[in-house]
Formats: C-alpha cells, sequence, structure tokens
C-alpha cells in the first residue's frame, strides 16, 4: 500500500464559526491542523503518496504542507471548480493516482479521528479479493449513521440510511469513513458530477454483484463534525486516548507549545492544549478545551470543553462551558456561556453582559 486520497473539500458548515477563515481539516487539534495527524498515521503504516481533493479554502493547505516532505510523503493537490460529493470527489482526482488496475487504493474522510489499523483493513482488502473494503465501527446508537450489515464473512449485504424505529435497526455497525478501493473501481465512478459514496457509488456496486467487504475496528472513532466533538477529539489526541504521531509534545493532562506563557497557579486539565502565543492568565482553570493561537484567557476564567479561537480573548472572571468562541471575538469580564453557545468570529461581547446557555 503507497497511495491514498484524503477527502478535504467540505465546508464543515457544523463546525461554524471555526471554518469561517479555516477548512475543517486545518482546525487545530492537539496543537497542529487535524490533517497533520490523518497524515502522519497514514505515513506510519506505510502509505507514501497522497492526493489531497480540496474544495473549500483550497488555497490554504499547500502553503501549509507544500509537497509533504517534512512529513515523508508526496503529497498532491486537486481543487473542485464545484462540490462533487465524497464519490465525485474521489473520481476527480483519479489521474494522479499511480496504481494499477488491481492495487489497492486508500481512501480517508478529513473529518475522521481514529484508530484504524490501517495494515490490516489494507490486508483484510487483499486476502478477501474484495473491490472495495470498508472500515466499519459499532456504535451504541446508531440512527444518526448509515448502517452495514455483513454475512459471517464479512462481506457486505446492505446499506440502510440512518434507521429511525427499532425495527430498521438491524446491526450497530456504521460505516467509519475509511476505504480501500481496488484501482480500476474508481474510474467507474461517473466523472464530472456529483456523487456520493455512500448513497450511489456503494449501493450501485452492492447490486452489480461487486465484493464489498466489511472489517469491524472500534479501537477509537469520532466524528469531528461538530464544535463538541472536535474539543474532545483534541483532548483525547493530547491524552494518548486518540493515536497520533503528530502531537507535538508529551502525551498527559495538557499541552503547551513552546511560546504559549501560562500564569505558574492556572491549573491546565483534561487534555487541554494551549497554543502558540496564547496567554493564560492568574489562577485561570482551563479543562479538557483548546486554546488556540494568539487567544488571551484572563485572570480567574475558567474554561471547560470549550474551544477559544486564534487571537481571541476572555476577560476576566468569565465562564465558558461547552462553547465556542470563533477566532478574533472578545468576551469581557464576568461574562457565563455555557451549552452550545458560539461566538461569531470578531464579535464582542461588553463586561458581565451575557449569562446564558442555548445554541446561538
Amino acid at each position: 500500500m503507497t497511495e491514498a486520497i484524503l477527502l478535504v473539500g467540505g465546508k464543515g458548515t457544523r463546525l461554524r464559526p471555526l471554518t469561517v477563515h479555516t477548512p475543517k481539516p486545518m482546525v487545530p487539534a492537539a496543537g497542529v491542523p487535524f490533517l497533520t495527524h490523518q497524515l502522519a498515521r497514514a505515513r506510519a503504516a506505510g502509505v507514501e503518496h497522497i492526493v489531497l481533493a480540496t474544495s473549500y479554502l483550497a488555497e490554504v493547505f499547500e502553503p501549509y504542507f507544500g509537497d509533504g516532505s517534512a512529513l515523508g510523503l508526496h503529497l498532491e493537490y486537486v481543487t473542485e471548480e464545484e462540490p462533487l460529493g465524497t464519490g465525485g470527489a474521489i473520481r476527480n482526482v483519479a489521474s494522479r493516482l499511480h496504481s494499477s488496475a488491481d492495487d489497492p487504493v486508500l481512501i480517508f474522510n478529513g473529518d475522521i479521528l481514529t484508530g484504524l489499523d490501517i495494515g490490516a483493513l489494507v490486508s483484510t482488502h487483499t486476502t478477501s479479493g474484495a473491490d472495495v473494503s470498508l472500515h466499519l465501527t459499532r456504535v451504541e446508537d446508531p440512527r444518526a449513521f448509515g448502517l452495514v450489515p455483513t454475512d459471517p464473512t464479512g462481506r457486505v449485504t446492505a446499506f440502510l440510511e440512518k434507521p429511525q424505529t427499532p425495527e430498521e435497526i438491524v446491526t450497530d455497525q456504521i460505516n467509519a469513513g475509511a476505504y480501500v478501493f481496488r484501482r480500476s473501481v474508481i474510474d467507474t465512478i461517473p466523472a464530472g458530477r456529483p456523487v456520493s459514496v455512500e448513497r450511489e457509488t456503494f449501493p450501485d456496486l452492492l447490486s452489480s454483484g461487486a465484493h464489498l467487504q466489511g472489517m469491524v475496528d472500534s479501537t477509537y472513532w469520532l466524528d469531528l463534525g461538530t464544535p463538541q466533538a472536535f474539543v474532545r477529539g483534541s483532548a483525547d489526541l493530547v491524552l494518548g486516548r486518540a493515536p497520533s504521531p503528530a502531537v507535538p509534545g508529551r502525551c498527559g493532562d495538557r499541552l503547551v507549545l513552546p511560546t504559549a506563557s501560562v500564569a505558574t497557579d492556572a491549573k491546565l486539565t483534561g487534555g487541554t492544549v494551549v497554543g502558540e502565543g496564547a496567554t493564560v492568565g492568574e489562577g485561570a482553570r482551563v479543562d479538557g478545551s483548546a486554546i488556540l493561537a494568539g487567544a488571551v484567557i484572563e485572570a480567574g476564567a475558567v474554561i471547560t470543553d470549550s474551544l477559544i479561537g486564534a487571537g481571541a480573548r476572555i476577560g476576566a472572571r468569565t465562564l465558558v462551558s461547552g462553547a465556542v468562541v470563533g477566532d478574533g471575538a472578545t468576551v469581557g469580564a464576568d461574562n457565563e456561556l455555557r451549552e452550545g453557545v458560539r461566538v461569531w468570529c470578531g464579535a464582542t461581547l461588553p463586561d458581565a453582559s451575557l449569562r446564558f446557555s442555548s445554541d446561538q
């Protein structure tokens, strides 16, 4: 296995305001853009050539990662003029692949944090002789996901979109967003139009008699599609619960990047990360949160399970819990922001002006 496609074109609408100025895969998690963790894990599994399928804010990726040599990779970038969906994006980059018709090509969704054993997925694909192999994971409540039942040998038998009744929940296995395609199968995806692999490509392949193989791996899996999930994923990377060779420091209760400043009596816990140039003031308490580059947490503030955007400022004694503060926003002293609150990029909240806990 030497080649992969990384799907990084989504707008990240559910993550706003984090994604107003930054594409979702470039939002920092555990101190580096989330995409860095995916690239590093792919490289550790033996992948050498990765094509990034970009769309939204596509111009951001290449200046940061370049040709990939710093990570031991050869990176290429293909930008969609119009969003093409997961299947369309895969087909759109096919000309950049070097693999032969029967070679395996690894494909990742750009918003999944996982401990998947990549080598085991490739091995399953090769030994089963599948046309496409899918990473499956088990979840307690599968109603928000597409179900993927399999027979006793692991062969996929159906694709069932988001069940609504107990009778429809025939399995707890869901599509976990990582695949191995036989190279020739990619060329069967229609070109030049939006295509969903989940709703069109996979069901069509199944109905045509193709062999789709599932491999269940439930070591660690998290869809980072919401701010709450993204914050949790960053904390899990810092804590070492989610594996990544790209965490810029030792795993533990806290990760403070080199140019950050943290007061000696400030308390950082729960996988908190403090980004480059950020400041945490005297007596502040930060638990399970991500403080991005250049942000300022003033004295006595309490930040829990939240993300504070780049260059944002949280005033003295302000409480932020389960909330997101966008890049460059200012929240004055003595405010209280609780679960679901989102403060937009560049917004200013005066001192003691806000005490509520509804989704904004």
